[in-house]
């Protein structure tokens, strides 16, 4: 989508970090309708000051997305507000980090239900709708670094997120006859207050198998502090937007490690060159004038 100016944004998490971000650019900088929907009350009370003296027009409201009911509510609030969603903004995310083996049942669902079953409500709340209103649009589903990277402490984490990196590409494939785009944004470290989520831990989630580890706190936060200021990053996703990227992965210093890991995966592949069964299969599709497997 080019002319974003007047279109409707809809952001989930958008009271803090990233979303909140993506929320000032696109209001402030664009000229969008935005709503900021977020599970952090006191967030919310904190954005509607910020915005009150802004020449914008933004409309905030409390949602947990593991609420599937309370997602379909938002879309009639933000119809009768705003209008038809033109710009779907999948950002809400958790993070606990801890050893796997000692993950709970409550530690997997809270990772699970924030942050793929959280998208897929989105999706199946607004994607109907923007087929629907014929217009067009674009749909960004906020991934990680940690969508191609596994990393010590944060298998849950990564779980999700791999999911979320598999279902962007997966909509990217059939959505765009709809003409709505698709994009993964993959952050790296980004300096919010990320390491906050846990106290958007519902009740439901409370039993975890991890013990906190001030340490590993530390680190993380010092690791986020020398990250991407959230509106640089929104100004990226912005362009990635603009341009229908597949990928919002604005860290080229990540080139190196990827072209290891797929260096990694074609050797993989390659040690089953002089396995018979291979010969086997692709004299079969030679045979039905198949050739070699597309994935289109």
């Amino acid at each position: 989508m080019l002319e974003l100016k007047g279109k409707v944004a809809f952001i989930t998490g958008g009271a803090s970090g990233i979303g909140l971000g993506l929320a000032k650019v696109l209001a402030e900088e664009v000229g969008m309708k935005v709503v900021i929907a977020d599970v952090q009350r006191n967030r919310l009370h904190e954005v509607a000051e910020y915005f009150q003296e802004k020449d914008v027009q933004v409309h905030l409201m409390y949602l947990d997305v593991t609420d599937r009911i309370a997602f379909s509510d938002a879309a009639l609030e933000v119809e009768r507000t705003f209008g038809t969603v033109q710009v779907l903004i999948n950002n809400a995310g958790v993070s606990a980090r801890g050893p796997i083996e000692q993950a709970s049942l409550d530690d997997w669902d809270w990772h699970i239900d924030v942050n793929l079953r959280g998208v897929i409500n989105g999706i199946h709340t607004f994607l109907p709708r923007m087929i629907e209103h014929g217009e067009g649009g674009h749909i960004v589903n906020t991934a990680s670094i940690s969508a191609f990277f596994a990393i010590p402490t944060a298998a849950l984490y990564s779980t999700t997120k791999f999911a979320v990196r598999g279902l962007s590409e997966s909509m990217r494939v059939e959505l765009s006859k709809f003409n709505i785009g698709v994009s993964c944004l993959c952050p790296g470290a980004v300096n919010t207050n990320f390491l906050e989520v846990g106290l958007t831990r519902q009740e439901k989630y409370s039993n975890s198998g991890f013990v906190v580890d001030p340490k590993v706190i530390a680190k993380v936060k010092e690791h986020l502090e020398a990250g991407f200021d959230p509106l640089d990053l929104a100004r990226c996703t912005l362009e990635g937007m603009r341009r229908n990227d597949l990928w919002i992965f604005p860290y080229p210093e990540f080139i190196l490690a990827l072209e290891e890991k797929h260096k990694l995966l074609i050797d993989s592949l390659n040690l089953w060159r002089d396995d018979p069964n291979y010969a086997v299969r692709m004299k079969q599709r030679h045979e039905k004038g198949q050739g070699i497997p597309k994935l289109d």
